[in-house]
């Protein structure tokens, strides 16, 4: 099956609604593919702690997981502090992140609508989830973290782009279109630094990897 046809499905939601489905019933599937993914940043562990370069955490600096899924990231956020808390929207996840790092905290709630009180944490991170978010979603959500965030707080994420790179672009096509949806696809046309700025955040850098395909944002509060 050619990429151009794969992408059609996906943005049809075809395609992708059978194997996210499959992903999401067998969380080793989704899992082992991004690890073969994350060899091009230098692997696993490199890919999960990218956004968190030069953020400083102590163990008093309370941090959120946001969308931490079944806990990739926070079994790094919790060697740095002891006080992290996850959330997702998915009971399942956050039954697998409690099991995987029960070090930390656990809330199931939505993300453009969490429970917490104004500017409770130093820092919150997520790890690609925006790109799962309709435009609303996503512009909500960014509100709800610059409610949540301390002054001079940092939002740290790494989430798909568009590659700089076009040696990169099949790559990543193949795989938003295996898994992915339309939202993805509206993801890596959006410019996220200019969006983070219209919510209030300043001193936004972005570095750029895997030919651009992947960005990782630092943002202040």
């Amino acid at each position: 099956m050619d990429i151009w046809l794969i992408n059609k499905l996906s943005k049809n939601g075809v395609m992708a609604t059978i194997l996210r489905d499959l992903s999401y019933r067998y969380p080793w599937l989704y899992n082992t593919i991004s690890t073969v993914a994350a060899v091009a940043v230098g692997g696993e562990k490199r890919f999960r702690q990218l956004p968190l370069q030069n953020v400083k955490i102590s163990k008093d600096t309370p941090v959120l997981d946001l969308c931490c899924g079944g806990g990739q990231v926070t079994r790094y956020l919790v060697q740095y502090s002891d006080q992290v808390t996850g959330l997702d929207a998915s009971p399942w996840a956050v039954q697998r992140a409690k099991g995987n790092v029960p070090q930390a905290d656990y809330v199931e709630a939505l993300a453009e609508d969490m429970p917490f009180s104004d500017e409770q944490f130093e820092v919150v991170h997520t790890s690609v989830a925006l790109h799962e978010m309709t435009p609303p979603q996503r512009q909500k959500i960014l509100e709800e973290v610059y409610r949540v965030l301390r002054p001079q707080g940092v939002f740290t994420l790494l989430d798909f782009h568009k590659p700089t790179n076009p040696l990169f672009y099949p790559g990543l096509a193949l795989f938003m279109g295996l898994f992915e949806t339309e939202t993805a696809w509206q993801l890596i046309e959006t410019d996220l630094l200019a969006q983070l700025k219209e919510v209030g955040f300043k001193n936004c850098d972005r570095t750029l990897y895997a030919g651009g395909s992947l960005q990782v944002i630092q943002a202040q509060k």
